[in-house]
């Protein structure tokens, strides 16, 4: 719902900020868009991060003054417009922090991406479609021009609603990845999510299990076509996508390997809880701070792990919160308590690892901030060891973050500002280790 108190021309228009994040600078952008009842609607994209297109549900405009609130994503903007309308001086608050920043009038360059592919490609790109129970997915599939039948993977994305292209920052690391394989003779298929692009459902009902059943019903798909060789079917996933590939080997004959980017081995509660504290120690939060936040983190975790009804969930977490605080936070709250992110907070990977049998390779990059790469890689290789699985690849490469770029910190701000898509070390581990797994 949008308030709108006053109509404040003005306004209208694009914005760009500068947000000062400890070490990290995220460029923040805003949109002013006229609504038919003469006021606004308010659009935010954090350029560096993956936080896109994100609209305030609540616009409130008081002669100079907006104030602006995306519980999306938990955060409030108020600023005021200059006299002469140039700049809009303004505080954003998320997590607790209150953050000083200055919008200008006008629009960020985009970066150059230099490893994006260039068409003509030297092999062949199909769109297609195929279904899971009913869902509609849609895919482009890369095929070598060399004789085949050829290996193949699907491509699985990270959490959140990915296109095809796990487009992120104005990256497009699937891509990327996809010609790199195919060039290598390797087919690649890779769909948009759920209710992303042209594919159907809604990702906030689909459950963990349901996107591995996505991934089999890709395999399947890929086993229907002559020029795949239906033994030599394998599944890359990345972030979470780790998680889902590891849910439908463990459930299916028809995969023959697995490749986790960034998977996650410990429980989706101590990833964000790490995720949580690397961004509040960045922001410059004290430690008293931090604590208070991540113990009020656990009791809501610990909620949604006890407490199996939704609504009862919801009201609980709630009555956690300080009063203030409750009304941005009841999107996420009710987000929480959804489908989709109930079986990530309650899904112990090493359950699910001790199950697959395939060969599997897990990398991770060894400035990760979002899935720490010596605790999940030891993580995940005691599951898979547990399980009696032998045929276990593991490897932490050096200077890279979640998103395999070669970085300086390895913090979510620096994503969007590296040229880098993915390290070509990453790539040719990735390539190499399949290929030795899938050569005749």
């Amino acid at each position: 719902m949008i308030l709108l108190l006053a109509q404040a021309p003005s306004f209208e228009g694009r914005w760009l900020g500068v947000l000062n994040v400890g070490a990290n600078k995220l460029r923040i952008a805003l949109r002013f868009e006229p609504t038919p009842t003469s006021g606004f609607s308010v659009v935010m994209n954090s350029l560096d991060q993956s936080a896109a297109d994100i609209r305030a549900e609540r616009v409130a405009i008081d002669g100079r003054t907006a104030t602006m609130e995306f519980p999306q994503i938990g955060a409030t903007i108020e600023g005021t417009l200059s006299e002469d309308g140039s700049t809009i001086k303004a505080t954003l608050r998320q997590a607790g922090a209150s953050l000083p920043i200055t919008f200008s009038r006008g629009e960020a360059e985009l970066p150059r991406r230099p490893q994006e592919p260039k068409k003509p490609y030297p092999y062949d790109a199909i769109e297609v479609t195929y279904e899971n129970a009913g869902v509609r997915l849609a895919a482009t599939l890369t095929l070598p021009r060399s004789e085949g039948p050829h290996p193949a993977v699907v491509l699985l994305s990270g959490s959140g609603s990915q296109d095809r292209d796990e487009t992120i920052m104005g990256h497009r690391p699937f891509l990327v990845l996809a010609d790199y394989l195919t060039r290598r003779g390797i087919a690649v298929l890779r769909a948009d999510d759920r209710g992303v692009g042209g594919s159907m459902g809604n990702p906030a009902t689909s459950t963990l299990n349901d996107l591995a059943g996505d991934a089999l019903a890709g395999i399947a798909y890929l086993k229907s076509r002559k020029e795949i060789d239906p033994a030599r079917i394998g599944i890359i996933g990345h972030s979470q996508g780790g998680l889902v590939g590891a849910i439908a080997a463990s459930n299916s004959p028809d995969v023959a390997f697995l490749v986790s980017m960034a998977g996650a081995g410990l429980p989706g509660d101590q990833v964000v809880l790490r995720q949580i504290e690397t961004l509040l120690r960045s922001a410059g939060q004290p430690p008293e701070a931090i604590a208070e936040t991540l113990a009020l983190q656990r009791r809501l975790f610990e909620i949604l792990k006890t407490e199996t009804d939704d609504e009862a969930a919801f009201r609980k977490m709630l009555a956690e919160l300080p009063e203030p605080a409750r009304r941005a936070k009841e999107a996420e709250l009710r987000m929480m308590t959804s489908p989709a992110l109930r079986s990530f907070y309650t899904t112990d990977p090493a359950s699910v690892l001790a199950k697959v049998k395939v060969p599997v390779l897990a990398i991770n990059g060894e400035l990760d901030t979002q899935v720490a790469a010596d605790e999940n890689l030891s993580a995940i290789a005691a599951a898979l060891a547990r399980g009696g699985n032998k045929n276990v690849t593991t490897v932490k490469l050096p200077g890279l973050n979640h998103l395999f770029q070669k970085a300086k910190t390895g913090a979510v701000s620096e994503y969007g500002s590296i040229e880098e898509t993915i390290n070509p070390a990453a790539l040719k581990t990735i390539g190499d280790w399949i290929a030795a797994r899938v050569q005749r």
